[in-house]
């Protein structure tokens, strides 16, 4: 069995750019795809460490950014909670300085008194 060799300068130059541009379009629409102008480091590796480095970049100040806003959330928790702290506080001195006044009945006393050890139970509450 013989074995010949037929060379087509023309057809080898044809199906190279074909392969050529068979690959560009691929890598077109992978880029297409993706909204991505790099998708793998052979698109470009210097870029491609740059774009991992903002990326991780960006989740640490996204992860920063909920963090901020679980603080803020806890800090107005813990003003809600002075401020009704501070409104029984002066309701308890309000009772305690009306239960000084000489014109109360022992009724009385005892009733503002029985208001003052509820609001003392709702400080141990809150």
């Amino acid at each position: 069995m013989a074995l010949s060799i037929f060379t087509n300068a023309s057809s080898m130059a044809s199906t190279n750019a074909l392969n050529k541009s068979n690959s560009l379009l691929s890598t077109s629409m992978e880029r297409l795809g993706t909204g991505k102008r790099i998708n793998s480091a052979a698109d470009d590796a210097a870029g491609l460490q740059i774009a991992s480095r903002l990326q991780g970049q960006t989740n640490g100040m996204t992860v920063a950014k909920r963090n901020i806003a679980d603080a803020t959330s806890m800090l107005q928790t813990a003003e809600g909670a002075f401020d009704e702290v501070s409104n029984i506080m002066y309701r308890m001195k309000d009772l305690a300085t009306q239960a000084a006044n000489d014109t109360n009945s022992t009724e009385d006393r005892a009733s503002l008194q029985s208001e003052f050890d509820q609001l003392n139970s709702e400080l141990g509450n809150i």
